[in-house]
């Protein structure tokens, strides 16, 4: 059963003629410090007249065992959910907002659909990447099933909302082509520093195309996730293609260790899904 929207309150539609890289974005925020920190990033990567929507959500499964005291969990449980919202639209007060009931990434995964959004934006509360995958934390499972490209946002030591630098990931692929394309783009609207990295010994890499897709592009041996999340400022974004694996395919691959090891908040991102 999808997710059913419970509360909605709209902002200015978006500009038919946006630019940018991502028009649509979709954020999921709980009220805990890391989602609004999410939240402000997100708005930071809209491109300028793009949209931004903020999601709630409302998830009463746990209610259903409560028996006579389920009506009031629940209603703390829609509290809570408001109060997230309202903390979320004191960062970023020109976004839409939603409280949506259901579990939250089954919500966000929803959402995106029907939002047609080009980004999907994520806190994390830094549980190990066993754990999640275990107890499917909403970040992995998002790593996993998003059909759209996704920030997992982290709080920065500095606070700032801008990232200070920009680094991405090159191996040759189609993949890591799109990636520096976001880069470049988001380089230019966040006006930071982009640095291109390619690392040879990764089992994809493909030098020559390495060379077709960029000329000034970083070269380093070693394994790609270790020398990536190494390099990556704290303060920083690091940027990565997906091959657009999904569920178990995607374990292990490159952008799904990545963004659970890097200290720094990752965008991985996909390329446009076409019908």
């Amino acid at each position: 059963m999808s997710a059913r929207p419970v509360e909605q309150e709209a902002s200015r539609p978006a500009s038919e003629s946006t630019q940018g890289v991502f028009a649509r974005v979709l954020c999921g925020v709980d009220g805990t410090p890391q989602s609004l920190a999410a939240v402000r990033q997100a708005d930071r990567l809209r491109a300028s007249g793009g949209s931004l929507t903020v999601i709630s959500a409302l998830d009463l499964g746990a209610t259903a065992q409560a028996g006579w005291a389920a009506t009031q969990a629940a209603e703390v449980l829609r509290a809570e959910a408001k109060s997230a919202l309202d903390a979320a639209r004191a960062e970023a007060p020109n976004a839409a907002f939603k409280v949506v009931e259901g579990r939250p990434d089954q919500v966000l995964l929803d959402q995106a659909g029907q939002l047609s959004a080009t980004l999907v934006v994520v806190g994390t509360h830094e549980i190990s990447r066993p754990i999640g995958i275990a107890l499917g934390s909403v970040p992995t499972m998002m790593l996993h099933e998003a059909r759209c490209s996704l920030l997992v946002a982290r709080e920065r030591p500095s606070g700032a909302d801008t990232p200070s630098s920009i680094l991405v990931g090159v191996d040759g692929s189609v993949e890591s082509a799109a990636a520096v394309d976001v880069a470049r783009a988001l380089g230019d609207h966040l006006q930071v520093d982009v640095q291109l990295l390619a690392v040879r010994e990764g089992k994809d890499f493909d030098q020559s195309a390495v060379d077709l897709i960029a000329d000034d592009v970083r070269y380093e041996d070693g394994k790609p996730v270790e020398l990536l999340v190494a390099m990556a400022e704290d303060d920083g974004l690091l940027i990565v293609g997906s091959r657009g694996l999904h569920g178990v395919r995607s374990l292990g691959s490159v952008s799904e260790r990545v963004a659970h090891k890097a200290r720094c908040s990752v965008l991985v991102v996909r390329p446009p899904q076409v019908p």
